[in-house]
């Protein structure tokens, strides 16, 4: 997928299964290769030790280091998730998880604001675009639908056209939402897809592109940028396009296929390639900078997040970028020193940053100090649940959910 990498030495993980799986990838044509789990040198191994926990912190403030806190609360969920960062969001005072019902938690209590029964397809996005959340329709009917988050009220539905199946949002502005959808043929099978962009005021199609025979409707993931429109695919693609025409305005192989999340910084689209962290022109896809980490090591998902890009590697060292130059901040060994595991998703709050692991072993919520890369706590519910962790916040709270059991924890 185009979201970043999930290779570790030559093996797939555990999530990245699951979510091609979820994507409509089936497992035979996944290949022996890839049902091994994380490597050790990425996880921690069996005889790892996680960081010790506490009970919770006097009213609600975050721990001291090393501590980690109890939730605020606790809520089981219908969650239906397959690792991909976008299936976790925190807005308008409330916290919704994909999955069927979809079901937004008040941040503070964690009561059930509203449901909503085949409001979303388990494992899409959740696209957040000018107040309106937009989701591929649940009951399968070729329709687009913008709620707003608080209520759950329907505020938009578009359709991209009879002959087109199941658009599926992959990213938004302010103006459109972009959509992937398979091209039906007579027989209703389908051999090639289309993106397409759809008014948000309006509903109506802005413009529609037919994508190169071979290229695939799942395994999509896109940000825009400006007058751009940028998305990476399975099949080593990374292209950009004019959020104003649809036409393409560059293309080219990346040298691994991006399974996980980019980053998009001013003029930049800055993807991780197994060892090397590379930085293209968003005008032209110039190389602009490169970083390169230790042989046999690969970069895992990147995130921005106040304009430092944090990224993690299968070494166990934690970087922090700066996103225009490339020019290291910092370089952290302090999973590598508590034999804790990756962490592929970060979130910021003042002075912590937030990182959520795959696979439950050594894993969960690490909490970092942003200005050095030093490992405060990790929190684990020790379910011992085989999905991913993933992680949202809403400046107050982070919220962590692992399977289907949601948590509050203070900021």
């Amino acid at each position: 997928m185009s979201k970043g990498l999930g290779t570790t030495v030559g093996r797939s993980s555990r999530r990245r299964i699951l979510r091609l799986a979820g994507g409509g990838i089936t497992m035979a044509a996944l290949g022996a290769g890839l049902t091994g789990c994380e490597d050790e040198l990425a996880t921690g191994g069996e005889g790892s030790t996680p960081p010790p926990s506490s009970a919770s912190p006097e009213d609600g403030k975050a721990p001291a280091d090393g501590k980690a806190p109890e939730p605020l609360w606790t809520k089981s969920t219908s969650a239906q998730t397959y690792g991909d960062n976008d299936e976790l969001v925190a807005v308008d005072g409330v916290v919704i998880a994909s999955g069927d019902p979809l079901a937004a938690f008040d941040g503070a209590t964690g009561e059930e604001r509203w449901s909503l029964r085949d409001g979303a397809v388990p494992g899409a996005p959740l696209l957040l675009g000018d107040g309106t959340l937009y989701l591929e329709s649940g009951k399968y009917d070729g329709s687009v639908a913008g709620y707003v988050p608080g209520s759950g009220k329907e505020a938009w539905r578009s359709r991209l056209g009879k002959e087109y199946r199941q658009p599926r949002p992959v990213a938004v502005d302010g103006e459109q939402v972009y959509v992937i959808a398979e091209i039906l043929e007579a027989d209703g099978s389908s051999h090639t897809n289309v993106i397409a962009a759809l008014n948000s005021g309006t509903g109506k199609v802005a413009w529609k592109e037919q994508r190169d025979l071979g290229t695939q409707q799942n395994g999509i993931h896109a940000a825009v940028q400006g007058r751009y429109l940028v998305y990476t695919d399975f099949k080593n693609n990374l292209t950009v396009r004019d959020t104003a025409t649809g036409k393409q305005v560059w293309t080219q192989k990346t040298t691994k296929t991006s399974y996980g999340p980019f980053v998009v910084h001013q003029d930049l689209v800055i993807v991780p390639q197994g060892q090397r962290l590379q930085a293209f022109a968003l005008s032209d896809g110039s190389e602009k900078w490169s970083v390169r980490t230790e042989e046999f090591t690969g970069f895992r998902e990147p995130s921005l997040l106040e304009d430092v890009l944090y990224i993690a590697d299968s070494s166990r060292t934690l970087w922090a970028v700066e996103p225009g130059t490339g020019k290291k901040i910092w370089q952290s060994t302090a999973l590598k020193d508590a034999s804790a595991q990756v962490p592929r998703q970060f979130v910021k709050v003042g002075g912590t940053l937030y990182g959520a692991t795959d696979l439950d072993k050594q894993g969960g919520i690490h909490a970092f100090d942003a200005k050095t890369g030093g490992l405060r706590w990790t929190f684990n519910d020790k379910s011992g649940d085989y999905h991913s962790w993933l992680v949202a916040t809403d400046g107050k709270r982070v919220y962590a959910l692992h399977g289907k059991k949601l948590h509050a924890l203070p900021a």
